[in-house]
């Protein structure tokens, strides 16, 4: 893409059809998809599918690990499961950088995409036909490497789709994010009703299935993108090629040392997917501030993101405590009986999801109405902060309590509470990465952006071991506090934010 800049008005007149102020493919033209460009709906489609494998294994995987062999499960205690699941989490997260440095260098987002998903789909079939260990290790890997590429490539090829300016960038990623949960709603829905009647391995059997529906869809309407989605905007060298391979085979064998010499456990996996991504992220900004191919305005707007990226780092990782705090509370403290049906715990995750089909819509029509009008992003990004903040305040009331003394509305209550903070950050958030990005770094932007969620999701597994130690009240309203003085904090400097971002809102 080019660089997201603006002609001062009247500087070079109106843009010839077809192409925009910045020599890119104009799309203004085209509402094929509920008011959006037509090729959305081929990314649409794979992103949610992708979500439904995802997130219906996630609503299994901590059961799976914690509960006893007679349930099915593989007996870890609690507080080493839910690390090992933060831990993963934050390695998906983190592997974005690989499926960006893949895209921007060697293949370009839309063949990086395409592949990730049939690693995707692998790494499910590993998990349902694997036993034990063998199939978490594999499996896990597998997922957490396609997903990682599918991630930032998704996300990057949507912003292709909208030329420099468009004021449907917004809505449209608001779209595209009603995808992805139709997906999470969908996924522990169908592998938690099966995980609670069949067995586990037919749970994470259904997330393989889905994968393979999202990869057929997606392979068959691929050739209708537009060809910036497979434009290689930084080639790799063709005499660098060696050295890059030998990086990757040594990085290999270094972490197969450090498991094997026992530096590397479950227990303290998620220490070092935490260090590992802290290093990852201070390594991304300093090459990318420190490049020559970046342009003053571009290399302002970066060191512009940052506060925002501080911010998008709390808000996930209390936010992604939907899969270790919040599953162990679902698991022993929700009433989840329905007219005498105990509900699945992985259900609970589905309500999320459905405020998110709900609300998106809303959200995306809200900005659209007040266009120029609408808060600034620092501002959005301190309000999701802050309402995060305040979702986990609400807990105070039932904290501390026993089996079935927290009541499923107040849960489904805090669920809302989650949901007005993730639409205001979330979306928002894929949408400003893509108009703050340099033009040589576009993907390996998005990357960064994730490695927000990578850092917050590993954190939230960390943060879990405390959640097992200390009072309820103490955990849930300490992190509560913290948030909201954070989000308050950014607003207050929202303006300083603003002018580092260079006249984008």
């Amino acid at each position: 893409m080019g660089r997201v800049t603006e002609p001062a008005p009247g500087e070079y007149g109106p843009p010839e059809p077809g192409v925009d102020d910045g020599g890119e493919r104009d799309t203004r033209g085209d509402h094929g998809f509920f008011g959006q460009p037509r090729p959305l709906v081929h990314i649409f489609g794979v992103e949610m599918w992708e979500r439904f494998s995802f997130y219906g294994m996630q609503g299994i995987l901590l059961l799976y690990l914690y509960y006893s062999a007679a349930e099915g499960g593989l007996g870890m205690d609690q507080t080493s499961a839910a690390g090992i699941v933060g831990a993963y989490g934050g390695a998906v997260y983190l592997s974005t950088i690989l499926g960006a440095w893949l895209a921007d260098r060697l293949f370009g987002s839309e063949r990086v995409l395409f592949v990730s998903a049939i690693v995707i789909m692998a790494g499910h079939i590993a998990l349902a036909v694997l036993p034990g260990f063998v199939g978490v290790a594999v499996g896990l890997v597998l997922v957490a490497l396609g997903s990682g590429g599918l991630k930032a490539n998704a996300t990057s090829v949507v912003g292709t789709l909208y030329s420099a300016g468009d004021p449907r960038r917004d809505a449209g990623f608001s779209i595209f994010y009603l995808g992805i949960n139709l997906g999470a709603f969908l996924g522990p829905i169908v592998t938690g009703a099966l995980q609670s009647t069949v067995g586990f391995h037919w749970g994470f059997a259904a997330a393989a299935v889905g994968m393979a529906i999202g990869l057929i869809q997606y392979a068959f309407g691929r050739k209708g993108l537009p060809p910036e989605a497979s434009v290689v905007p930084n080639p790799l060298p063709p005499e660098r090629r060696l050295l890059v391979i030998g990086i990757g085979i040594g990085g290999v064998v270094v972490i197969a040392v450090l498991v094997l010499t026992g530096l590397i456990t479950a227990e303290n996996l998620v220490t070092w997917v935490i260090g590992a991504t802290v290093a990852a992220t201070v390594a991304y900004f300093i090459v990318i501030l420190g490049s020559s191919r970046i342009s003053a305005v571009e290399r302002r707007r970066v060191v512009g993101f940052i506060p925002l990226f501080i911010a998008s780092v709390a808000f996930w990782s209390l936010y992604q405590q939907q899969f270790t705090v919040l599953t162990i509370y679902s698991d022993e403290q929700l009433n989840r009986d329905l007219f005498g049906w105990e509900m699945p715990v992985s259900w609970v995750q589905s309500i999320n999801p459905i405020f998110i089909i709900i609300l998106s819509g809303v959200f995306a029509a809200i900005w659209t109405k007040l266009g120029d009008r609408q808060p600034s992003t620092p501002i959005k990004f301190a309000l999701g902060t802050a309402i995060m903040g305040l979702a986990f305040l609400l807990f105070l009331p039932f904290a501390g309590g026993g089996a079935n003394s927290t009541p499923l509305l107040w849960m489904v209550l805090i669920l809302f509470v989650f949901t007005v903070a993730e639409l205001l950050l979330s979306p928002v958030g894929l949408s400003v990465t893509t108009k703050l990005a340099p033009a040589v770094f576009h993907t390996q932007m998005v990357a960064l952006f994730f490695l927000s969620v990578a850092l917050g999701t590993a954190i939230a597994g960390l943060l879990a071991e405390f959640y097992t130690v200390v009072e309820e009240a103490t955990y849930f309203g300490v992190l509560g506090a913290i948030a909201i003085v954070l989000g308050a904090g950014l607003a207050v400097g929202s303006r300083g934010v603003l002018k580092l971002m260079s006249g984008v809102r």
